[in-house]
């Protein structure tokens, strides 16, 4: 017991040891790095701030906008029109461009106007001096740059490496010899800007690339300031927040590394009273409020027509970007997958201006392996001396008071201290010091997946075992789906053929159905004969077990189709089978005596299924569904047959064919369907001519097609004996 308990402590702080490597960097761990990342994503989504004021708009070019004014880049003039319409009519706060205007733009007829003026009308002075003075009013730029003026406009802009295009707005701080080098800012070889016309009727610029994008492709953190040149230019977001501040003056404050007095780092940007936290690149960590649209967002076009509200922007932060899927700026974020970058810059505006700027402090790695020791030290010494039942309290405690104190200090101080490497030892250590009670917990769960073994599919059985606390044997309530096939006229069949062909034939299509069963998760019930029940929806929950039921009876029909080649080289009959499939509750659990146990279905849904397989013949179907099957699979089209009472049942139900999926249907088949639904309405009405007129042209077309036929008998019928006044259009068989 001692060497046991020995081995135990030294496995232990050997996985302490490993924690700590990672953290401090001697051994780094990707997966505990992507932990971390997936650790922060759920503390913001859990922690997203309750209905704050946002100050922030969005002008948005969507679909709508595109559709209207025409595809993107729009003419400046149109641009000149949205900019003088907010500041003149919207009486706006501010406004920022989440968009580069590097290229010109000029129409045809100032490129024609100004090629004549080089060429053959180059010395006429009285043309040259019209063209003068139209020149300004024609150009475009121009008019965009006029609305610009004088008024507190923000250009986006784009650094990089790769360009020198265009103009920057001037920096909003350059370094001095005490700090150039010393501070680790993002620093850029180039820049793709403005027009220089643009730029300079501008108030400011700000760019809105991300170079701190994370290794996953998600937007965590942006950086709020680059470096060129030596000097500083500041984002998209933090020159519209310094502009709706009324701040023109942007203060570092720089600390000393207190080991090195040499090396120095950015630790907070400050705008007048309002402090930013950020990291040694000047990034910070985005204050996202909530999910896409958690901001106003106006179409463009409405701005442009002035069909908004003056109240909706009047006095706002204004944004003016793109949500429009084909202008590509979508981004990955912690909350959504698809999130428009435009909104990305009013969460950082809206986070500045609330001071809601989460914070990762420079000790947060001295904490975490603090933290880890003292873990890991505990947990060692403590965990080989609990059962099994104290040592999951004991952990589950730990786990317990580390995530809700590491989200107390989220809420409570805007700091984002590393909680996955802590939980994660914990849960490891857990699992290593109670290896035999989950070895001997797990021994009873094989047996019990080997014993429904025999019910479900071999690929089920390891995925029972991962959920065997939501398996019951004694019986309950589920919403589940059933399955009957049955070959038609098998009686005749069976007395055509020597007992040990039909035993041959009876394998030869029961074998490749099963197959086809097990492939959609189905659990066979039993073989009677040459028929089959199924259901779906246990032992293990399936959400979709309507559509794997009706999949896979569509996919018996196929296989039995596939046979008769091989079936009539061998001598044997052609095999028809009708299929019944229905979804509602059913009562579901090991049924029978002492003798013999059964795990199986019951109730009025299953009655329905079978009802439903002795239907098919009647009305020429191969599959026939309930209506509650028939809602649950919204991917395929249906053919409605008819509202029935089965016997034993006074409440009619509707039954339906299906067709196939919705986009494999030909145009052909919809237009039948469409004619045919039409009938039925006029049917039920009552209107036994229109209802004649409509079936019986599709009964001429499709003579094959049982259903019409039974509609028509069923027309003149009623024409000699009218259904009674209470007749809901239903149909009772009497019959199973």
């Amino acid at each position: 017991m001692d060497i046991q308990r020995s081995v135990r402590y030294a496995l232990s702080l050997a996985l302490t040891a490993v924690f700590l490597l990672h953290v401090g960097g001697v051994l780094p761990i990707p997966f505990l790095d992507t932990l971390e990342k997936l650790a922060y994503d759920a503390r913001l989504k859990l922690m997203l701030p309750k209905s704050p004021d946002k100050q922030v708009v969005i002008i948005d070019i969507d679909e709508n906008s595109l559709g209207e004014i025409g595809r993107w880049p729009w003419n400046r003039d149109v641009m000149a029109s949205i900019n003088d319409n907010l500041f003149d009519h919207y009486r706006i706060k501010t406004i920022g461009y989440d968009i580069v205007f590097a290229e010109s733009d000029e129409d045809q007829g100032t490129k024609l106007l100004q090629q004549m003026a080089d060429g053959p009308l180059k010395e006429d002075s009285a043309f040259q001096r019209e063209y003068t003075k139209a020149l300004g009013v024609m150009q475009r730029d121009n008019k965009f740059a006029k609305s610009l003026e004088n008024r507190k406009t923000i250009l986006g802009f784009v650094m990089h490496a790769d360009t020198h295009k265009g103009m920057l707005p001037e920096p909003v701080a350059t370094l001095d010899s005490s700090l150039k080098g010393r501070i680790p800012f993002i620093t850029s070889g180039g820049y793709t800007a403005n027009l220089e016309i643009l730029q300079t009727s501008a108030l400011s610029g700000g760019f809105f690339d991300n170079p701190l994008l994370d290794d996953d492709g998600v937007y965590r953190r942006v950086p709020l300031l680059q470096e060129y040149q030596g000097a500083l230019y500041e984002s998209l977001a933090l020159a519209l927040a310094r502009t709706a501040l009324d701040s023109s003056k942007l203060e570092l404050i720089v600390e000393s590394n207190p080991e090195n007095k040499n090396e120095m780092f950015l630790a907070w940007l400050k705008i007048g009273d309002v402090v930013i936290p950020v990291d040694e690149h000047a990034g910070v960590l985005i204050p996202y409020l909530g999910m896409q649209k958690s901001f106003t967002y106006i179409s463009a076009i409405d701005v442009l027509n002035k069909s908004t509200p003056i109240a909706d922007l009047s006095g706002k932060i204004i944004l003016f970007g793109a949500s429009a899927p084909g202008l590509l700026d979508l981004r990955t974020t912690p909350l959504e997958a698809a999130f428009p970058g435009v909104e990305i810059h009013a969460n950082i505006i809206q986070g500045i201006l609330d001071q809601n700027v989460m914070h990762k402090p420079g000790y947060s790695t001295a904490s975490e392996f603090v933290l880890l020791i003292i873990l890991g030290l505990i947990l060692s010494f403590l965990l080989p001396l609990l059962s099994p039942l104290w040592g999951l309290l004991v952990s589950t405690t730990v786990l317990f008071l580390l995530i809700a104190g590491n989200l107390s200090i989220w809420s409570t101080y805007q700091l984002v201290l590393p909680v996955a490497s802590p939980v994660l030892l914990v849960i490891i250590m857990f699992t290593l010091h109670m290896t035999y009670g989950f070895f001997v917990e797990t021994r009873g769960k094989r047996q019990l997946a080997h014993l429904f073994g025999q019910y479900v599919p071999p690929e089920l059985v390891d995925e029972m075992s991962m959920k065997m606390e939501k398996i019951n044997l004694d019986g309950e309530i589920r919403e589940m789906s059933v399955l009957f096939s049955d070959v038609r006229n098998f009686t005749t069949i069976s007395e055509s053929m020597e007992p040990k062909e039909l035993t041959q034939l009876i394998n030869g299509f029961l074998t490749p159905i099963t197959e086809v069963i097990h492939h959609q998760r189905g659990t066979i019930d039993k073989y009677m004969g040459d028929a089959v029940m199924a259901f779906w929806g246990a032992p293990v929950e399936d959400p979709q077990h309507a559509l794997h039921a009706l999949t896979a009876a569509m996919g018996m029909v196929q296989r039995i189709n596939q046979l008769k080649p091989e079936f009539e080289a061998r001598g044997w009959p052609e095999i028809k089978m009708g299929i019944g499939v229905n979804s509602g509750e059913m009562n579901v659990g090991n049924k029978g005596s002492e003798f013999r146990v059964d795990y199986t279905v019951l109730g009025d849904a299953v009655n329905l299924g079978s009802r439903l397989e002795g239907l098919t013949k009647f009305y020429g179907a191969d599959i026939i569904v309930g209506e509650h099957t028939r809602h649950a699979v919204p991917e395929f089209e249906f053919r409605e047959l008819d509202r029935v009472r089965v016997k034993g049942k006074d409440k009619p139900v509707a039954i339906y064919e299906p067709l196939g999926l919705l986009d494999t249907i030909d145009k052909s088949v919809r237009m039948e369907l469409e004619q045919f639904h039409l009938g039925l309405k006029h049917y039920r009405a009552r209107r036994w001519d229109d209802a004649e007129r409509e079936i019986s042209t599709l009964s001429q077309a499709n003579p094959q097609r049982k259903i019409y036929q039974i509609y028509l008998d069923r027309i003149i019928h009623f024409r000699k004996q009218p259904p009674p006044d209470d007749w809901d259009g239903s149909y009772t068989h009497t019959s199973k």
